[in-house]
């Protein structure tokens, strides 16, 4: 069965990946492996200034600390490198002068899609201006990066925190109006929030274990699942992690008596469906009672990794049985 998400590597060009890392190293204020994804960036064709570029949009969204140490872990590995210096910025810090307020509006118009307003901006025009005159007026007006680039690193550094989920999401949406497709937006989450083990993922993210591979049942899924076995014994008990748009075939939990199955979710947002009704979307703390007999999916939503407590409830004479899958077009009316 092919998979709908496919390995980051098939969209995302090895630059493109290395920028992914800087966002989300920087953001984690990992000095190491933002090190490494210099590097990788240079060895992929990365000039030196593209690279201080999207450092100095980072301070934007990580804060000054975070990219000052940023700007010192790349001084020091370009000292190293050597990298091809490449094309320097068209418009220096400043020289817009009394512009700034107009050409940012304009910039941030054709960026989003159209112009932004909000409750929020009406309640503190400051910040308004100040994306406005300084964000979209000065850093997206820079030139030697483009903005696809620019959202893509936005994105992966809005992705790697926790607490900057809901703009990490607003800068899906706006990278998609500058040509970054689902399946770039998907492979940037998932390389960022992807839990090579479990020391990598956030420590407010779940306190259950990804586990490994679930190669015995993958046949079943859409996507990249993981298993790890909590308890066997009374309730049998299993933590599942979904990756992004991952999710399950339609099956059933047959009993002849009592069965069915209980979810708790313990991290990220997902969908859990029954057939012939609507998509429930569910997120951490959410519980989902499954009768027995019902046909039914659940999985991760398109951007979010998802992961919940499976617990079967005990019955007579039980079997499982697996369905179709959930193709990309019914799960994209689902999780609309």
């Amino acid at each position: 069965m092919a998979c709908a998400i496919m390995a980051g590597a098939a969209e995302l060009t090895a630059k493109e990946t290395a920028i992914v890392d800087i966002g989300a190293w920087t953001a984690r204020g990992e000095q190491d492996k933002l090190g490494a994804a210099f590097k990788a960036g240079f060895d992929a064709g990365l000039t030196f200034n593209e690279a201080k570029e999207l450092v100095g949009q980072l301070y934007a969204y990580c804060g000054f600390p975070r990219a000052l140490n940023a700007a010192g872990t790349l001084m020091k590995v370009a000292g190293e490198a050597k990298p091809a210096e490449g094309p320097a910025a068209n418009m220096p810090r400043g020289s817009l002068g009394g512009k700034a307020l107009e050409i940012g509006t304009a910039n941030q118009t054709k960026l989003c899609g159209g112009p932004v307003k909000g409750a929020l901006f009406d309640f503190h025009p400051q910040l308004d201006e100040y994306l406005k005159t300084h964000l979209f007026g000065d850093i997206f007006a820079r030139g030697n990066v483009d903005w696809r680039t620019r959202e893509i690193v936005t994105i992966a550094a809005l992705a790697a925190r926790s607490e900057t989920e809901p703009q990490m999401k607003a800068h899906i949406a706006i990278g998609k109006v500058n040509g970054v497709t689902d399946a770039q937006a998907q492979a940037i989450v998932r390389r960022v929030q992807l839990p090579r083990n479990s020391a990598d993922l956030p420590s407010d993210w779940s306190p259950i274990p990804v586990g490994e591979p679930n190669t015995a049942y993958a046949r079943y899924f859409i996507g990249n699942s993981y298993l790890h076995n909590l308890t066997l014994d009374q309730v049998p008990a299993f933590g599942v992690t979904f990756e992004p748009g991952c999710r399950n075939n339609w099956h059933i939990h047959h009993a002849k008596a009592g069965g069915g199955q209980m979810l708790i979710v313990t991290a990220g947002e997902g969908f859990y469906q029954e057939w012939g009704k609507p998509a429930r979307r569910i997120k951490k703390g959410d519980t989902v009672n499954i009768p027995a007999n019902v046909k039914h999916w659940h999985g991760a939503a398109p951007d979010s990794w998802f992961q919940h407590i499976a617990l079967e409830v005990p019955g007579t004479e039980q079997s499982n049985e697996w369905c179709e899958p959930v193709d990309d077009a019914a799960y994209a009316v689902a999780t609309r």
